[in-house]
């Protein structure tokens, strides 16, 4: 019980800490300084986490081994982006595929509709592509200063202890309006 408060108390008393001190943190437990721009937020969460791992244990093995092969999708999701911006650069397709929070971005001399999918050689739009989340998957997008995170289930997405049988009603209730929501969580590319 007391090893309990004593990490209650530790935990609550990184609010307290400066920018600084944060980020100093990170780095001893990252090995390099924090990303640029990163907020204050984000790194309470990591120390947080790092201060429960060390005390309480880390990931299972299985879940390091899920980690490993999530990553490893990402790392492949990234390079087959990468790989058709540069087939589209050659081509002389003037849209970008952005990896920030907008999902994708387009010069101002193509049409609108382009942003939907990318040119196949013949001049045509090709549909894009759409990856489904699983369950047990967590879906986290940073809206508007706020981290919003969505879980998904058998039968539906958890958002904020409600179930929402679509992330487009997930994704209306984040942000007022009707978007797409595999787009706005960043199911679809190119």
């Amino acid at each position: 019980m007391q090893a309990d408060s004593r990490l209650e108390q530790e935990l609550a008393e990184l609010d307290n800490l400066s920018r600084d001190e944060l980020g100093a943190r990170w780095q001893k437990q990252h090995g390099y300084l924090p990303p640029t721009g990163m907020r204050r937020a984000l790194l309470i969460r990591s120390a947080a986490w790092h201060l429960q791992a060390k005390r309480l244990g880390g990931y299972s093995a299985e879940t390091r081994r899920r980690l490993k092969i999530a990553m490893a999708d990402v790392s492949k999701t990234l390079a087959d982006r990468r790989a058709d911006q540069h087939v589209q650069q050659a081509d002389g397709a003037r849209s970008t595929v952005a990896l920030a929070d907008d999902a994708y971005s387009t010069s101002r001399s193509e049409p609108p509709s382009a942003a939907v999918g990318a040119k196949t050689g013949n001049g045509s739009l090709s549909k894009p592509k759409r990856r489904d989340a699983q369950p047990g998957a967590r879906l986290i997008r940073d809206w508007n200063g706020r981290t919003h995170v969505v879980d998904v289930i058998e039968g539906g997405y958890v958002f904020e202890a409600k179930l929402y049988s679509s992330l487009t009603a997930v994704t209306r209730k984040i942000t007022g309006t009707h978007w797409s929501g595999p787009r706005f969580f960043g199911l679809v590319t190119r």
